[in-house]
């Protein structure tokens, strides 16, 4: 029996390749889910990403009119986390 049995640390047991085969599933898991979440919430993300570019960018130029845009940026921000 080796010293790590029984740990709980998956592949540590049966050495390296059992560990590898399940970070692979993980990886595999993870680029599922990001396909799915791309295909359900894209469009969405892409307005919200959109939104948060010109807050920052309007924050970066700043000025008394920069302010009134950030304010409407941040209601449209408010309404797309809303729906």
């Amino acid at each position: 029996m080796s010293e790590h049995e029984g740990d709980g640390e998956p592949g540590f047991a049966n050495g390296p390749w059992l560990w590898t085969a399940y970070r692979a599933y993980n990886e595999l898991l993870r680029e599922k889910l990001k396909k799915k979440f791309e295909a359900q919430e894209g469009p969405w993300m892409d307005n919200v990403a959109d939104v948060l570019a010109k807050i920052v960018q309007s924050r970066w130029e700043g000025g008394r009119q920069q302010e009134k845009a950030a304010g409407e940026l941040y209601e449209r921000l408010e309404k797309l986390l809303s729906e």
